[in-house]
């Protein structure tokens, strides 16, 4: 399976999920036009990926602000990946990076590890 990797811009974050390494990354902004169509190659490639995951796979969001429509987008995939988990195909985590003074990237962290049975750790950096 290829890697997915989507450059970040001032509007969508750099994307680069790893299938060999079992890493998924999502690093900077997401307020898309369009949250749906940017993140529909994800979703798409996350499908194809539990079809023969590695036996962990880390997910590491680096947002710095994500608006309203990008959030749904975010859970729709902590979804997908939740299925892998609990089917027992992989091992699946969540490092959820927030800076220290940003209390709201903290509780949204804070609120999906509440809607999905995923293990998060909220890294402080």
């Amino acid at each position: 399976m290829e890697a997915l990797v989507i450059e970040e811009n001032i509007k969508t974050p750099s994307i680069s999920f790893d299938p060999g390494k079992g890493v998924l990354e999502i690093k900077g902004k997401s307020i898309p036009e369009n949250s749906l169509e940017f993140y529909k190659p994800v979703f798409d490639w996350i499908e194809q990926y539990g079809l023969s995951p590695s036996n962990e796979t880390e997910i590491r969001i680096r947002l710095e602000y994500f608006n309203t429509s990008s959030s749904k987008c975010l859970l729709d995939i902590f979804r997908k990946l939740e299925t892998i988990h609990i089917a027992g195909k992989s091992k699946v985590h969540v490092n959820w990076y927030y800076e220290e003074e940003d209390e709201d990237m903290m509780e949204a962290g804070d609120d999906y590890q509440t809607l999905v049975k995923i293990p998060f750790v909220l890294v402080k950096v």
